[in-house]
């Protein structure tokens, strides 16, 4: 149930508004390499404007140390934007501080400003107070459309909520909408898909599914610990040693429930142009290491993705980044665009997988944020969504 105001539920007319956006894209070369979220972004810059607000667009970009660097400036991502909208769009480079509190008090009406990242400052991740009200003194009203954000309690998704009446935009909205109906009223067979490099970042996420999914298919290098744990010796695979109680632990609690691969693709070493071959799960040889789900694999996981209802997919099968590895992955995502099913991607590797695989038109909701998306899935409260008005 979505239960929060958005921006529908506030008069925005004439009014400054701070909307915290995810504009953490790739950048390569200096330019824009992937605009999937400063697309997803759209529909809520542009009811801003037709409603004759002045939208100051703020966001994270990568990794940076709390400290200015240019690698991670705004500025590429602000000039794209440029491109994509009629309106007149002003880059601020601060985010806080008398520059931005200049260029907010010049903003007129149908304008944008995009503010510096937010992570150039130590008070973004450490949710200070103080950040948080210089943030909030830009605007009248605070708009979170940060889904890949939500789950981070930081200045510029939770802290500036105590300063400013705050809403959902429309991004926000529709993920948390999907994401909720998927996990609390699906239609069934619930069919969840899980893959990527480690179980330890999904043990609470199988457990949550295994109590509500009719069927939860396990894939990617997380299916090697799950066989090590049954006993087989895996040669040169990833596997995380430390979770392989857990692993043993969700094979029991799944018994029925949890699939895992029949075959696999081993390689003899980590390389597009490594000698190949298939063979049944179960002991991989020395110096060998499973890189992808096998053809036999594909099939069982298309028969099950057939017959669902809902699908939810997070992580790749294999290494798919290297074409050798990616049949396993793009096969599952084949057989999802072809179902009949509700079909929800989160985010991620699993969203970038569907793009290349060209099938991104035929899947009911593609997230925009990976971690996101897997804390919903593993039924945990998002701070960034808690924070905001109530309806």
């Amino acid at each position: 149930m979505f239960n929060k105001k958005t921006i529908k539920d506030i008069d925005v007319k004439g009014k400054k508004v701070l909307v915290r956006v995810d504009f953490n894209v790739p950048l390569k070369d200096g330019k824009v390499s992937d605009d999937t979220r400063i697309v997803a972004a759209l529909p809520t810059i542009n009811y801003l404007l037709e409603q004759g607000a002045a939208p100051i667009l703020c966001s994270h970009l990568g990794r940076p140390k709390g400290d200015p660097d240019p690698e991670y400036s705004m500025k590429p991502v602000a000039d794209y934007l440029g491109g994509l909208v009629k309106n007149k769009v002003i880059f601020s480079p601060e985010c806080v501080g008398p520059v931005a509190a200049k260029a907010a008090a010049e903003l007129k009406p149908g304008e944008i400003l995009v503010l510096e990242n937010t992570r150039f400052y130590q008070g973004e991740t450490k949710n200070d107070p103080e950040m948080s009200k210089q943030l909030a003194s830009l605007a009248e009203v605070f708009v979170d459309d940060a889904f890949g954000s939500a789950h981070r309690a930081h200045a510029s998704t939770v802290g500036v909520t105590n300063y400013l009446p705050s809403v959902a935009g429309f991004l926000l909205e529709r993920e948390i909408k999907f994401l909720d109906q998927a996990i609390e009223n699906p239609k069934r067979p619930f069919v969840a898909i899980l893959g990527g490099a480690k179980v330890s970042d999904k043990i609470g996420v199988i457990k949550n599914l295994l109590a509500r999914a009719d069927t939860v298919l396990i894939g990617g290098g997380m299916a090697n610990t799950f066989f090590k744990a049954q006993g087989y010796p895996m040669g040169d695979s990833l596997v995380e040693d430390e979770v392989l109680d857990v692993a043993r632990d969700l094979v029991k609690q799944g018994s029925t429930k949890l699939r895992m691969p029949v075959d696999v693709v081993i390689a003899d070493k980590f390389d597009n142009a490594a000698q190949t071959k298939v063979i049944n799960a179960g002991p991989v040889p020395e110096g060998w290491r499973i890189l992808d789900i096998g053809p036999e694999t594909v099939k069982n996981f298309s028969k099950v993705v057939s017959t669902a209802g809902t699908v939810v997919w997070n992580g790749p099968m294999g290494v798919f980044e290297m074409e050798t590895f990616a049949k396993g992955t793009f096969e599952v995502a084949k057989a999802i665009a072809d179902s009949k099913a509700v079909s929800i991607i989160g985010g991620g590797d699993s969203a970038a997988a569907i793009q290349q695989s060209g099938l991104a038109d035929k899947i009911t909701h593609i997230s925009t944020g990976g971690g996101a998306s897997l804390e919903m899935l593993e039924g945990i409260q998002l701070p960034g969504l808690t924070a905001l008005l109530d309806k």
